[in-house]
């Protein structure tokens, strides 16, 4: 089993560069990347784009950025300073929102913004550079991926601890069935002395008890339950991506124990199955971060 929460970090030098690349995963119902990166790999960007799809579900957020280590090769572009500096200040005293030490403050904002400073070399990357960041970015992926899997093993931790409670109170119903038969018979012999009923055919009163129990037992619903527990352990130990299916088993279990309430007529019963249905919410509020 794996989570849909990921994280990795992979820096590395070549030539005059420094390259990072972090990229960081959540969850999402279908696979959604957010790749950001430098303007010499655009080029490369469906690539990159690829590549990310073995992570298979989630939110996907890739960043990829570039330092120059030569100081030679960065240039300033003042232009741009001066035109967005004024621009901004313009608006800002159209609406008077702005004093000389603001002033300063939004310039250091300018002069941090990337596109500011560029590099000498910034054609687009050559197919040696791009084998180098594309071995740096399947070692990401692969890092990604092991953090994944390792909140996925402290997620089925907890959900082995919730099923296993789950299946613990299933196991607690039977020997409250039991009641329930001399209490049905309790409350209809009432029923019937209420009324003032004479002469009771005791054949006719067992055909009804009968009926009436049939409308009550739970037999299959303890029966389907169990095999949804069983499932979804199976399911955890042998599919590594799961998520959606443990979903539709979840659903399944819940089917299972409200229909169990419902024709419980037995306090103790529903006691249980309240439990139950409270393992089971902690269960599904853990689901949605399964990939």
């Amino acid at each position: 089993m794996k989570s849909m929460t990921g994280y990795a970090k992979v820096q590395s030098v070549f030539g005059d560069k420094k390259l990072n690349i972090e990229i960081k995963t959540l969850n999402s119902k279908q696979l959604d990347l957010i790749v950001k990166v430098p303007a010499a790999y655009r080029s490369r960007e469906l690539d990159i784009r690829a590549m990310l799809g073995r992570l298979e579900r989630g939110k996907v957020e890739c960043i990829l950025s570039e330092e120059s280590t030569d100081t030679d090769t960065i240039t300033f572009n003042r232009d741009l300073v001066i035109a967005r500096f004024n621009a901004l200040c313009q608006t800002a005293d159209e609406l008077a929102a702005i004093n000389p030490d603001s002033r300063s403050a939004l310039f250091n904002t300018i002069v941090s913004m990337n596109d500011i400073w560029s590099s000498a070399a910034n054609d687009e990357i050559s197919d040696e550079q791009w084998t180098m960041v594309s071995a740096d970015l399947q070692r990401a992926i692969d890092l990604c991926d092991q953090f994944r899997s390792h909140e996925g093993s402290v997620l089925e931790v907890d959900f082995h601890k919730h099923v296993d409670l789950i299946e613990e109170k299933l196991r607690q119903i039977p020997a409250l069935e039991g009641e329930r038969i001399d209490t049905a018979k309790e409350r209809i012999k009432r029923y019937m002395a209420d009324a003032a009923v004479k002469d009771i055919d005791e054949n006719r009163f067992e055909q009804e008890l009968i009926y009436y129990l049939e409308k009550l037992d739970i037999t299959e619903e303890k029966v389907r339950l169990q095999k949804h527990i069983d499932y979804f352990r199976q399911t955890m130990a042998v599919e590594p991506v799961c998520g959606k299916k443990l979903g539709f088993v979840a659903q399944e279990m819940g089917r299972e124990i409200n229909t169990t309430g419902s024709k419980a007529n037995h306090a103790g019963i529903q006691k249980i199955v309240v439990e139950m249905k409270d393992e089971l919410e902690k269960i599904k509020e853990q689901l949605g971060n399964v990939l």
